[in-house]
């Protein structure tokens, strides 16, 4: 049984940083990425950041590019999400998810595996 479990959501001000984790747990076989996505009160859900199997390659949404970062630590089977400047519109539920491929987890369309989500508040 895999279970993906975000943690460090929050409200915070407008221009405030906040770090985001998601630790893995249960067997993966073989190579994955990690990304997470975001979604909005009345909005669908929209990718936000991938990183590949040994963060040599990762992917960002154009809305996110040079706020938010994001990293791995496999021995700690945990993917983070450094979320810098934030701006009111980040505001959204934050999901952490694994697939194969960076291009898999960009594509969204058939994720392997789902957290339950961790709420990010951004006041202006």
């Amino acid at each position: 049984q895999v279970q993906l479990v975000e943690s460090g959501g929050g409200l915070v001000q407008a221009g405030g940083s906040l770090r985001l984790s998601c630790a893995v747990s249960g067997r993966i076989f073989g190579t994955y990425a990690m990304g997470w996505f975001r979604q909005a009160p009345g909005k669908e859900r929209e990718f936000v950041a991938a990183i590949s199997r040994f963060g040599v390659s990762n992917n960002y949404a154009d809305s996110v590019k040079g706020r938010f970062t994001i990293s791995r630590d496999n021995a700690k089977n945990t993917v983070y999400l450094q979320m810098n400047s934030l701006k009111p519109e980040d505001t959204a539920v934050y999901y952490c998810a694994v697939d194969s491929t960076v291009s898999a987890v960009v594509a969204g369309t058939q994720i392997k595996y789902w957290g339950q989500g961790t709420q990010v508040t951004v006041s202006s």
